[in-house]
């Protein structure tokens, strides 16, 4: 039998994330995608840091700004009552900080992809561009905004490093699934750790099976 506490953990830090990377990311992705800003480089530099730096230095160094003796920890230590070392919050910041590349980028690419038209019409109508975003943009691009979802959701699933490093191993706070296959191995329970191998491996094989099915079109085929 295996503990089913960090299977739920695992899946609540990757909903929660995923939601709170949704609500950052189309804004952010907007901006990205139709900016003239000589700004933007940098800003696509730093969304997609992530993608190459080990996870364990973006780990380290939220590790010390969160540390309650940096002036920054313990800043929101002693002003605001959060203590984010080694608490799911921390964890959750951490988890939107590395995943937010993974969601950042489909999104963009969709909106740099769709005519230019689309919004210069809505424009010369009199939409607002918040109207313009929510009602002919994002409509439009609902593959790029599923495809994010399900890699960010994904990814923050597969945590180690970063997870390791800001949260630690406390179970039903920060212990998740990818700790709990670590501490199985390192005692030498293999059964324990295939098991929640396994169940991650079916989950995300489903899940990303179904969004190449969806975005494929391959369910339209099929009900024709």
């Amino acid at each position: 039998m295996i503990d089913w506490e960090p299977l739920i953990l695992t899946f609540k830090l990757a909903f929660i994330t995923t939601v709170l990377l949704l609500a950052i990311s189309i804004p952010l992705a907007y901006w990205l995608a139709y900016t003239k800003s000589k700004l933007k480089p940098i800003c696509e530099t730093i969304v997609s840091m992530p993608l190459v730096l080990p996870p364990t230095v973006i780990g380290f160094y939220l590790l010390i700004a969160f540390s309650p003796a940096n002036s920054f920890g313990n800043w929101l230590n002693n002003w605001l009552g959060l203590k984010l070392v080694f608490s799911f919050e921390g964890l959750l910041i951490a988890s939107i900080i590395y995943s937010l590349p993974f969601m950042v980028h489909p999104i963009q690419a969709g909106f740099t992809n769709l005519s230019s038209s689309l919004k210069d019409m809505s424009y010369v109508l009199g939409k607002s561009r918040t109207t313009t975003l929510f009602k002919i943009l994002l409509p439009n691009i609902k593959s790029s905004l599923l495809t994010g979802i399900v890699l960010a959701f994904a990814h923050t699933i597969g945590e180690f490093g970063v997870v390791l490093m800001i949260g630690g191993n406390i179970p039903g706070k920060t212990k998740v699934a990818s700790i709990a296959i670590y501490d199985e191995v390192e005692s030498l329970n293999y059964a324990a750790a295939n098991t929640y191998s396994l169940i991650l491996v079916a989950l995300t094989f489903s899940i990303l099976l179904a969004v190449y099915l969806i975005n494929g079109g391959y369910l339209k085929q099929f009900k024709k």
